[in-house]
């Protein structure tokens, strides 16, 4: 039995989804924008549910480390939005403490995750990299209530965002033109 795929790359969909939903946040986390139902429809389509196919297909060609992250990655999305909008009455809304140590578990996981990478290319070593220290500083933002650590998360975020969008560019560039186009 062959382990070869007919399924297209999922990668960069995953990385698309994660990018450009990270760089929209944390524009808000910078102080840029406000957070708003552009940032939310933006966490639940294209960070949620794009991550989450691509995570999906991942599973597909067998990729472990591909399947876990975006499907996880996919789902914290939805978790967040579900905490920002609080649909559940009678349920209190997250408090900075319980917001740190949701941030610190997601941290802890992307650290991990990152320990992985190091058998990957160095695009992605670097998205995940950068997304451990901005959930380490999100998640000490929470604990101390300090603001400029939170405005510091954000600059950290934009740019792991950026290194997102621009693996998944490189990704299709690369395979379209078959040639390193963006070195990754």
């Amino acid at each position: 039995m062959s382990n070869h795929s007919n399924i297209a790359n999922p990668a960069p969909l995953g990385l698309l989804g994660f990018g450009m939903t990270t760089i929209l946040l944390n524009l808000h986390n910078a102080g840029f924008i406000p957070l708003s139902i552009v940032i939310i429809s933006m966490g639940f389509a294209l960070g949620g549910a794009a991550q989450i196919i691509a995570g999906i297909m991942e599973f597909k060609k067998n990729n472990t480390f591909g399947a876990t992250a975006f499907t996880a990655y996919g789902f914290f999305w939805w978790s967040l939005i579900i905490i920002w909008i609080k649909p559940f009455p009678g349920i209190e809304a997250a408090d900075p403490i319980s917001m740190g140590f949701y941030l610190g578990l997601w941290c802890l996981f992307s650290g991990f995750m990152f320990i992985g990478t190091l058998k990957h290319n160095r695009a992605t070593q670097v998205v995940f990299g950068s997304l451990t220290v901005l959930f380490l500083l999100l998640a000490a933002a929470n604990f101390t209530g300090i603001e400029s650590i939170h405005t510091a998360a954000g600059y950290v975020g934009i740019f792991c965002g950026l290194s997102a969008f621009y693996s998944a560019v490189g990704q299709i560039l690369n395979q379209e033109y078959g040639k390193t186009i963006l070195p990754l």
